[in-house]
């Protein structure tokens, strides 16, 4: 097949390309930058995929069987009206349209189901209402128009290549012999998604017909705790952790926030839970999560032979950490 993949540079796509290459698909990838590191087999297109024009300009005279639609503007917002374009654009011929959405479209809420409503078009954090307003526009195009859709809703993604500050940012801090910071009691659930089960799925569901007009949650079978979560990052490391419980509230009242520039528990970590079941893709597809332990210990391999470790300031870190123990005291 030609293929598609939208934001093919950085994690999921930069891993999705590559596994396409070499299932034989002649591959392009859609990007802003004006050239990739990909390969010479992967076509490289340039467009911002949030400006209908330049996109169009960037695909004409190409015919694809199928799209990877990975790329999300973190600083503008892709919005439902940017899919539709999107798919207008290269939606003439296509065996499959697949959208990288997110556990985040369902809003809030634990044990969710793909059949579950998602967020409101109220919402009021944009990420969260544009992931489910892109995938209600896209099955409204699948049951007008037959766009041949599916969507894939993953929890936290983690796995070697992860540009975001998550799994290193705690074993940067075991490697320094440093107490991890847990935010209130440590209970919140968490969920996360071995990158390389991801690519699995999407390759599986440009072959499989009935994934055709289906959402799919793509994720570890069992969200865990935040304390069992830092547990396995330091055992994946072959660390032993030192866990020390701040409040909440004093975390965020010294200026702490999730994406920081203060960060306390790795970028984006620390949010009220959304969990999924993944049963429908265990039938449907046959997918079968990679045991949560044994990814990590994949991705801290590729960390000590890639992470580079600049010099850390770790004085708000050092604040909580002295409070923690004065009140303990």
């Amino acid at each position: 097949m030609k293929v598609l993949v939208i934001g093919g540079t950085l994690f999921i796509g930069r891993n999705l390309a590559c596994e396409l290459v070499k299932a034989g698909h002649e591959v392009y990838v859609l990007h802003r930058k004006p050239q990739h590191d990909l390969g010479k087999k992967v076509g490289n297109l340039v467009a911002d995929r949030n400006d209908p024009g330049s996109l169009r300009s960037a695909v004409a005279g190409h015919k694809f069987d199928a799209v990877f639609d990975n790329a999300y503007d973190w600083e503008r917002g892709t919005t439902a009206a940017h899919i539709e374009c999107t798919v207008k654009a290269l939606g003439d011929r296509l065996h499959r349209y697949v959208f990288m959405s997110s556990v985040a479209a369902y809003g809030d809420g634990l044990n969710h189901h793909e059949g579950d409503a998602l967020a409101p078009d109220d919402h009021p954090d944009s990420y969260v209402r544009n992931k489910a307003q892109s995938e209600r526009q896209l099955f409204r195009m699948h049951q007008r128009y037959g766009i041949p859709v599916t969507t894939l809703r993953p929890p936290y993604v983690y796995g070697p290549g992860n540009p975001f500050y998550r799994e290193a940012f705690f074993w940067d801090r075991l490697r320094d012999g440093r107490s991890i910071v847990i935010p209130g009691d440590g209970r919140r659930l968490m969920q996360f998604c071995f990158v390389k089960d991801l690519v699995w799925a999407c390759l599986k569901v440009l072959e499989e017909p009935n994934a055709v007009g289906h959402a799919f949650n793509i994720a570890n079978q069992r969200p865990v705790t935040q304390v069992d979560a830092v547990l396995t990052f330091a055992d994946a490391a072959g660390k032993k952790a030192n866990l020390v419980r701040v409040p909440r509230e004093r975390i965020i009242h010294a200026g702490g926030h999730p994406m920081g520039p203060c960060l306390y528990f790795g970028m984006y970590f620390d949010l009220p839970p959304i969990t999924q079941v993944v049963t429908k893709a265990q039938r449907v597809l046959g997918f079968k999560p990679t045991p949560f332990l044994e990814g990590l210990k994949e991705t801290y391999r590729w960390y000590l032979r890639h992470h580079h470790k600049n010099s850390l300031d770790y004085s708000f870190e050092d604040r909580l950490l002295s409070v923690a123990a004065a009140a303990a005291g």
